[in-house]
C-alpha cells in the first residue's frame, strides 16, 4: 500500500472520530411504565385441542402505549416496550427459557431467582450479559423487587395472591404466566411476544411448537385404546435412604404428554393431589404397566432408573422382563417439565410408546433444531458444549 493511500485513510479515519465525538447524543429512554391493572378475571377453562391456534397479533396500540391480557385474564397497560424484566417467585426457571426464545430478553432481563435444579450454565450459553444479573433470593421480596426498578415482574399465576399482590400494591405491575400446557405455551407465549412487541419472532415461535406438537400427534390421535400401551410415569427421589414413587396430576404436562404421545396413563383410577402424589408398589403392582419412564430432578436420572430395574419387587413386572424402562432424557433441564424443552420430550416419548409409527426419530438432529431455532445455536456451539451435556438419548 503507497504512502498516500496510508495518509488519505489517516485522515479519513480521524475526521470520522471527530465528527462522531461532535455529533449530539441520543438521551437514554425512560423505563416503560404502567398506567392501568384492570382486576382479576377469572379464567374459564378451555375446551379447545391441545395447541388451539392463537391469534399473536399484537394488542391494538393505545395512543402512548399497549395493552397485553395475562394468564389470570387481567389488562395491563404498558406506555412502551418494557426495558427491565424481572422473573421471580417459585418455578421461575421454568418460565425464562420462554423468555429467552427472544432476542431482546438477554438485555431486558435484569434479575431473576436461584434454582437449586440441574445446572445455571445454560443461561450464560444464550445470554452474553448473564453475569451482570441481578440474583434474587428464593423467597419474593417486594422492597428487593423494587430496588431493582422493574417495568414489569413475571411469575406463576399461581403465586397472584402470595407474591404477586405485595408488588402491585407497591405499584410494581406484574404480568402472570402459567406455560403448564400445550395451549398454555401457545397463548403465553403470544403474550411474551405482545410484550416484547416482535411479532415476526413470536409467529416464528409459535409456529415451531405448533409443529413439533403435530408431527407427534397426526399419528396418535386416531389409536384406539386397544392400540395404546399402558403407560406408568413416575418421579423418583431419595430422602434419607428412603425411595419415594410419585405420579402427576391429570392437569399436568406429564399426563399429557403420554396421552399426545399414544399411551394410557395407568394413573388416571386413583385420587391424586394438587402435585406429585406417592404411590406404594402394590399399586403398581395391579397396574402392572407396559412401559415406565422414569423422572428425577434431585439425582441422576439413569441412577433412578436403574435402582428400578434392580429391585427385585419391580422385576416382576411386565414392563421389566420386556425391556421397557427409560430413564427420561434431558440435558440443563429434564424434558418432562413445562420448559420450552417439553417438545423435545414429547417427541421422544412418541419414539418409545409407539415405536412403530416413529422409526428411526433422529433426536440428535431435533435437538439441534430446537436450540439453532429457539436460541440461535450455531452447529459448533452445539458440538461442543451442548451434545456433551445431552449424551446418549436412552
Amino acid at each position: 500500500m503507497s504512502k498516500n493511500i496510508v495518509r488519505f485513510l489517516s485522515f479519513a479515519l480521524l475526521a470520522a472520530v471527530l465528527l462522531a465525538a461532535c455529533a449530539p447524543q441520543t438521551p437514554a429512554p425512560e423505563p416503560a411504565a404502567v398506567m392501568e391493572i384492570t382486576p382479576t378475571i377469572e379464567m374459564q377453562a378451555s375446551e379447545s385441542p391441545p395447541m388451539a391456534t392463537v391469534d399473536v397479533n399484537p394488542a391494538p396500540i393505545e395512543p402512548g402505549g399497549f395493552t397485553v391480557v395475562d394468564a389470570l385474564g387481567r389488562e395491563v397497560f404498558f406506555e412502551r416496550a418494557p426495558e427491565r424484566m424481572i422473573l421471580t417467585g417459585k418455578a421461575w426457571f421454568l418460565l425464562v427459557d420462554a423468555l429467552y426464545v427472544f432476542p431482546e430478553a438477554d438485555e431486558r432481563l435484569v434479575a431473576m431467582g436461584k434454582t437449586n435444579q440441574a445446572t445455571m450454565d445454560f443461561f450464560p450459553l444464550v445470554d452474553e450479559n448473564f453475569d451482570g444479573k441481578a440474583a434474587l433470593s428464593h423467597e419474593v421480596n417486594a422492597e428487593e423487587m423494587a430496588a431493582q426498578q422493574p417495568d414489569v415482574v413475571f411469575m406463576k399465576s399461581y403465586l397472584a395472591e402470595s407474591d404477586g399482590k405485595p408488588l402491585e400494591e407497591l405499584g410494581i405491575p406484574v404480568v402472570y404466566l402459567d406455560l403448564e400446557t400445550p395451549e398454555q405455551y401457545q397463548r403465553d407465549l403470544a403474550t411474551l411476544g405482545q410484550i416484547f412487541q416482535n411479532e415476526e419472532r413470536t409467529q416464528e415461535v409459535l409456529a415451531y411448537f405448533q409443529r413439533m406438537a403435530d408431527q407427534v400427534t397426526d399419528k396418535t390421535d386416531t389409536l384406539s385404546d386397544a392400540g395404546r400401551p399402558s403407560v406408568l410415569l413416575i418421579y423418583y427421589n431419595e430422602t434419607d435412604g428412603q425411595a419415594a414413587v410419585q405420579v402427576p396430576p391429570l392437569s399436568w404436562l406429564q399426563t399429557t404428554m403420554v396421552e399426545m404421545a399414544g399411551g394410557r396413563p395407568v394413573w388416571k383410577d386413583i385420587e391424586l393431589g394438587k402435585g406429585w402424589t406417592t404411590v406404594n408398589f402394590e399399586q403398581i403392582a395391579v397396574w402392572n404397566p407396559d412401559k415406565i419412564f422414569v423422572v428425577a430432578y434431585k439425582m441422576p436420572v439413569e441412577e433412578a432408573a436403574d435402582a428400578i430395574r434392580n429391585d427385585a419387587n419391580w422385576q416382576a413386572l411386565k414392563a421389566l422382563q420386556m425391556g421397557e424402562v427409560y430413564a427420561f432424557p434431558g440435558d440443563y433441564f429434564s424434558w418432562d417439565q413445562p420448559d420450552t424443552r417439553w417438545v423435545l420430550g414429547l417427541n421422544w416419548l412418541a419414539s418409545k410408546i409407539q415405536p412403530g409409527l416413529f422409526p428411526g426419530m433422529d433426536m440428535e438432529s431435533m435437538t439441534y433444531d430446537f436450540y439453532a431455532t429457539l436460541y440461535g445455536i450455531d452447529a459448533d456451539a452445539f458440538e461442543i458444549i451442548v451434545s456433551q451435556i445431552t449424551g446418549d438419548y436412552p
